[in-house]
């Protein structure tokens, strides 16, 4: 974190970053010294209520954080930003977004938590926009002039007061990931029976890790007759998420029940002391290592792969897995909403976990939901192309493009189901 003080004595100049974390009221003119390199700005966690009409004299600014603040509108100086891309605006109370506050190439806007109950047309005319991060608003409506947005690929609009999706959403050409539970559009699923586990049973031991819903600790769990497993605990934080409510994932997580490439859940957790929620899971294998980072701001929508190598063998095992995975979720009514390399656990042998379900949503209605399963299918689709891209081997190579291709085509009914996907992938494997 840098400080006034030293912004102020010229120590950052030629700085292309720039955090400050000092309790803003205001915002410091000092900033403008950075006008020829400042390329990210970080003003998150202070106290401003707005921002200068002249912020484009920022010239090479291209992501601004201003989350946790005091805005109440999205301010109007963004909108001549030529060259600002990532717009995160988290946690403030924003009620209002002038129009003239989009940046002409804007690509990520993140407006999570808020207090917005509209979006104007002008968003639709956003035409690089392909993240739009909305959850936890006062949204009914989205404009329908976001149609025009054809790269628009990631929607989060969890917890908002939304009866309807609206058909022109879910006919988007590269939309791929979507998040919309919490509200009130009258789900089908129903509750699922499942074993509850007394608090007084667990013993916490150390982190196993930590996400935005909430903590994992590896634990022991000694059962009614004295059995002693090893299991993970995960207990849900109350607090909103990018996805949407941490109680939204944990009931996905149980009605999404019991299959080889998910993490078994083995029961939830009740008796907690300060009437925490919780699930005991499997412990999971340490060779089990996570496939790819999350997307960067850059790669926007794009998981980050290190290196990572496969045999066909393996790309096609995996594959098969994940799919055999999400033809099982959508049987049960459950859209993952987040199906990314980032959200699977996987061995050197290609078997692989499905997890994190922090986005997913339960079908509004049975029509609907063919529609949502073909678009997760191009999420899949995206998948596979990475996989292959990781694959040395090219042998029918050629015949896993072409299902890839026809995964992630743009006219939404036209792609497969997962369970011709996974077919496909069964009769790829035996004649390897």
């Amino acid at each position: 974190m840098h400080t006034l003080a030293d912004l102020r004595a010229g120590k950052l100049a030629g700085s292309k970053r720039l955090d400050l974390n000092c309790g803003l009221t205001e915002f410091p003119v000092e900033i403008f010294s950075l006008s020829d390199s400042l390329e990210v700005l970080n003003l998150s966690d202070n106290q401003l209520t707005d921002l200068p009409a002249d912020l484009h004299r920022l010239t090479h600014l291209k992501i601004l954080f201003c989350s946790n603040n005091l805005f109440t509108r999205l301010p109007e100086g963004l909108g001549q930003c030529e060259q600002l891309f990532f717009v995160g605006f988290k946690a403030c109370r924003i009620a209002e977004v002038p129009p003239r506050s989009l940046p002409p190439h804007l690509r990520s806007l993140v407006l999570t938590d808020n207090c917005i109950e509209s979006l104007p047309e002008e968003l639709g005319e956003s035409e690089h926009l392909q993240k739009l991060m909305l959850a936890g608003n006062r949204l009914r409506s989205l404009p329908a002039s976001i149609a025009a947005c054809h790269r628009l690929e990631l929607v989060r609009i969890a917890s908002n007061d939304i009866r309807q999706l609206p058909q022109w959403l879910l006919q988007m050409p590269a939309l791929a990931w979507l998040a919309f539970a919490g509200n009130p559009l009258n789900d089908i699923h129903t509750e699922e029976p499942i074993r509850q586990i007394p608090w007084s049973q667990l013993t916490l031991h150390q982190m196993l890790g930590e996400g935005a819903s909430g903590l994992i600790q590896r634990g022991e769990w000694v059962d009614d007759a004295g059995v002693c497993e090893e299991v993970a605990v995960k207990l849900y934080k109350g607090d909103l998420t990018s996805d949407g409510s941490p109680l939204d994932e944990m009931a996905a997580c149980i009605a999404a029940g019991q299959h080889p490439h998910l993490i078994p859940v083995e029961g939830e957790v009740v008796g907690h002391p300060r009437n925490a929620r919780g699930l005991v899971m499997e412990l999971i294998s340490p060779a089990f290592v996570t496939l790819a980072r999350p997307p960067s701001l850059e790669s926007c929508t794009r998981d980050i792969y290190s290196d990572t190598r496969l045999s066909l063998e393996t790309a096609l095992r995996m594959a098969s897995g994940i799919a055999s995975a999400c033809r099982h979720l959508h049987g049960r009514g459950i859209n993952h909403g987040d199906l990314y390399a980032h959200n699977i656990l996987w061995e050197q042998n290609g078997e692989s976990l499905l997890g994190d379900f922090g986005a997913a949503a339960f079908y509004p209605d049975e029509e609907t939901g063919r529609t949502l399963e073909r678009i997760e299918v191009r999420a899949f689709g995206i998948l596979l192309g990475e996989l292959l891209a990781c694959c040395d081997a090219s042998e029918a190579i050629a015949q896993l493009r072409e299902l890839q291709q026809q995964c992630v085509g743009p006219r939404v009914m036209s792609r497969p189901s997962f369970t011709e996907i996974e077919r496909a992938l069964e009769t790829l494997k035996r004649c390897l």
